[in-house]
């Protein structure tokens, strides 16, 4: 395990192994960041927040937080488009695995990186720009094209939200799912296949008593229902900064789970989203014994090649599991095969069995960049097909 603390240092590390994979700050669920040579943590690398007000941009350390980031922003007057559940990830990290949240009209996390910067296998320095015909495919990458040291991400002006819990959404409501969905800047459906609430993030006051034949939570509210809401955002529609509302999470608390739960992840077109969400609830007698929660959210389309929204809006189905592997991958793998009708693509830092087609434009690439494999586990090589 190797802490640089300068770039130099890093450039030289790289070109000496054999074997190398960055780590970002450790949410993921699966292989994607194994390796039997060289771990990479930029923990110890500067880590300033560079803020562009007349471009409207920020370059950040990959290493960076979103709890770390988020605060600088805001009070600078800007925001980031979006931001996941838990504010606790690295933006590297997240942006390299595909990581999202949610909205309508909001593209996932790495659709706000405008450039990029990465040590290459020789130890060089490549930086590519919105723009480069290889940009779209060094976003998303999972860590199989270099080491990345920074990013500029795109911003918008700073803003402020509403979060409201609505308990009670029936399984017939599922005929007004994209009303539903598009009813806030952020929504979020929590079920067991059973009950299910809705998490709304929205800038204007929710009036209606009757949302969807729903009723407002009394209380905040965990995602959860046994736990307690003390490491939520604020809701009761009580307005928020923007940084403050999108995170299901509050950054001051341990991570939702602390490591107490396995994650899975389908991400399906949206054409796809009912009768894929009927099926699951047919099948909900088999998911929930070992289902801590699922969430339902939607993704906006971007352009990115390994980007599970290239070219599609999507919903991402996700789960929350108990932390039984044994227990888990059976129903793990009834779930797939029951999504799999629906064209679904795995969230890349969470458990899966099927892989979907890599895009042939990433395989070259990455077959380009690193000829030797030197970034290359065995999550790459099945996703490479080498």
């Amino acid at each position: 395990m190797h802490h640089p603390t300068s770039l130099d240092e890093l450039q030289r590390l790289v070109a000496a192994s054999a074997r190398v994979r960055a780590l970002g700050s450790g949410h993921s669920f699966n292989h994607v960041a194994d390796t039997t040579g060289d771990l990479v943590v930029l923990d110890r690398m500067p880590g300033q927040v560079e803020i562009d007000s007349a471009a409207a941009t920020a370059r950040v350390g990959a290493r960076t937080t979103y709890a770390t980031l988020a605060p600088q922003l805001h009070q600078a007057g800007f925001a980031l488009a979006n931001l996941a559940s838990l504010p606790h990830i690295s933006v590297g990290g997240s942006v390299a695995t595909g990581t999202h949240g949610s909205g309508d009209a909001v593209r996932g996390l790495a659709a706000a990186v405008s450039g990029i910067e990465l040590v290459t296998a020789d130890g060089s320095v490549l930086s590519l720009a919105r723009g480069d015909a290889d940009f779209p495919g060094a976003v998303v990458s999972v860590g199989a094209l270099g080491v990345v040291t920074s990013l500029t991400l795109d911003l918008v002006p700073a803003f402020e939200l509403r979060q409201y819990v609505r308990e009670g959404l029936s399984q017939d409501a599922l005929e007004h799912f994209d009303d539903i969905m598009s009813s806030g800047y952020s929504v979020s459906l929590f079920t067991d296949y059973r009950d299910t609430r809705v998490w709304l993030k929205c800038s204007d006051e929710l009036t209606d008593p009757d949302w969807y034949g729903t009723t407002p939570a009394d209380a905040p509210r965990h995602p959860l229902p046994s736990m307690p809401a003390d490491s939520c955002t604020g809701q009761l529609g009580v307005p928020g900064a923007w940084y403050e509302r999108l995170p299901h999470f509050r950054a001051d608390y341990p991570p939702s789970g602390a490591g107490d739960e396995l994650q899975s992840e389908l991400l399906l077109p949206r054409r796809h989203a009912v009768e894929a969400l009927r099926a699951l609830f047919a099948i909900g007698d088999r998911i929930r014994p070992v289902l801590q929660i699922s969430e339902v959210r939607s993704i906006a389309a971007d352009d990115l090649w390994l980007s599970p929204f290239n070219g599609r809006e999507s919903i991402g189905v996700h789960f929350t599991w108990v932390k039984d592997v044994a227990a888990v991958m059976p129903v793990l793998e009834l779930v797939e095969e029951t999504l799999a009708p629906f064209e679904p693509i795995p969230h890349w830092g969470k458990l899966f069995t099927r892989w979907p087609e890599c895009p042939a434009d990433f395989r070259e690439l990455a077959r380009r960049l690193d000829p030797a494999s030197k970034f290359g586990n065995d999550f790459t090589r099945v996703l490479l097909g080498e």
